[in-house]
Order: structure tokens, then C-alpha cells, then sequence
């Protein structure tokens, strides 16, 4: 088995993304921005018997090629990158300040970016990758309240797009996964009508489950996926047909 880095590792998507490569014998690296949530990634770690560690890591400061160099010094370079790492910040377009645009692009599009960048170079000295992003339905349903963090998933998607084309000679593959509404510790405050309400717009009539979304990453981390890049994989129920 190999390495796999999973940024925002500690909870909802992220943290069942991490169990999956956890329990399937990977060294698994994941982040977290609290001690408190490294820790909730070596315990994972521990209950699985595998490899790996969890790193303190805000992925928006301009540090963080150095901090993931210094993190990995002695460990093997991971050939499996997923970028999950991500906030949200909502208000209606004209109500919405200058810092929450920056804090929603600067963490999910930007910091994706930074990340992406640093885990490239040993990919490409080893011809051989994976790289996973996690975008999101909205990126192209857009949502209301939601201009931010719908235009930084659409940025994502179209990132992965370009840097498919750019290292797929080096046997590299971008792809994105696009999860629809999921069962996560966000969705379970809502009022349960709202959630009826919402459900009753997916033609599955139910969310998704965590570990729907991982399913869909461990696919296309596998050999099986080889030969599928710069696509985004639909995760919702059948939100988005065409």
C-alpha cells in the first residue's frame, strides 16, 4: 500500500475519507487546524494499526510548503492527495464582507492550491499520482447565500481541470468528487423540516452518507481509475442529470 495526505481529516467527510485508506492499510497522513482534532486523527491511526500522523496545519498561511517539506522529511512522499479542507462563511451577496469572500476562497480555493503545489513535485519525480478534490453540487447548482463558497468549488473544478492536462503525460491523475446534501455534523442541527424540505429536491429523496463520498475517493485513488482524469464525480443522489 502507499502514503495518502488528507487535508481537514478530523471530522464529517474528511474524517470517513480517512478512515476508509485507514482501514484499507495505507500510511495515512491527515491535518487538522486544532490539537484536538490531530489527536482525533491518531486515533484513528492507533484503532486501525496502520501508518501514518496527523499534522496541525492552517492551509492558508504562505508557510505551508515548508511545513508539509518539514512534516514528511522522513516519511515517504505521498502518492495520494485529497484535498477536503474547507469552511464556509454564508450571507446574501450584498450583505456579504470583504472578509468572508477572502476566508472561503483564501481556505477552499487557495489553500487547496498551496497544497496541491507542494505534494506535485514528488509526484512528478515519481511519474506516478493521485489527486483528489472535493468540490461540492453547488459549484455548479450555485446556492443561495452561498456566492462565496459556491465560486470557490467551481474555481476548484476548474483547477483540477487544468492541471489534469498538465500532468497526465506523468501518469497523474485530477479528478474531483462532488458531493451533493450528506449526512454530517452540519446537517444534523437542521430543524428536521428543513431537512424534509431539502430532501424532497434530490430525486434519491434521502442525503448521503460519509461514506458515500469516501467510496467515490477510494475509487478513483485505485488502479481501477487509472485512466479517468479530469472529471468531476457526482455524489448526490441525482441532483445534477443531464
Amino acid at each position: 500500500m502507499g502514503s495518502v495526505f488528507i487535508t481537514g481529516a478530523s471530522r464529517g467527510i474528511g474524517k470517513s475519507i480517512f478512515e476508509a485508506f485507514a482501514k484499507d492499510g495505507y500510511t495515512v497522513y491527515g491535518t487538522s487546524t486544532t490539537c484536538e482534532g490531530v489527536a482525533v486523527i491518531e486515533k484513528i491511526i492507533d484503532n486501525c494499526g496502520c501508518e501514518g500522523a496527523g499534522l496541525k496545519l492552517n492551509i492558508t498561511q504562505d508557510d505551508v510548503d515548508e511545513t508539509i517539506k518539514t512534516f514528511l522529511k522522513d516519511m515517504n512522499p505521498p502518492s495520494i492527495l485529497v484535498n477536503n479542507a474547507g469552511v464556509t462563511d454564508d450571507a446574501l451577496l450584498l450583505r456579504m464582507k470583504d472578509f468572508q469572500w477572502d476566508r472561503v476562497i483564501d481556505t477552499n480555493l487557495k489553500g487547496a492550491f498551496l497544497v496541491t503545489k507542494s505534494l506535485l513535485r514528488s509526484m512528478l519525480k515519481e511519474k506516478h499520482g493521485r489527486i483528489i478534490f472535493i468540490t461540492s453540487v453547488v459549484a455548479e447548482l450555485g446556492n443561495f447565500g452561498q456566492g462565496n463558497y459556491s465560486a470557490s468549488k467551481a474555481g476548484i473544478e476548474g483547477l483540477s481541470k487544468s492541471l489534469a492536462r498538465e500532468v497526465s503525460s506523468r501518469d497523474i491523475t485530477v479528478n474531483c468528487v462532488a458531493p451533493g446534501f450528506i449526512e454530517t455534523e452540519m446537517t444534523k442541527v437542521l430543524p428536521d423540516d428543513v431537512k424534509l424540505r431539502m430532501a424532497e429536491n434530490i430525486p434519491m429523496k434521502k442525503f448521503g452518507k460519509p461514506e458515500d463520498v469516501a467510496n467515490a475517493v477510494r475509487f478513483l485513488a485505485s488502479e481501477q481509475a487509472g485512466y479517468i482524469t479530469g472529471t468531476v464525480l457526482n455524489v448526490n443522489g441525482g441532483m445534477l442529470m443531464s
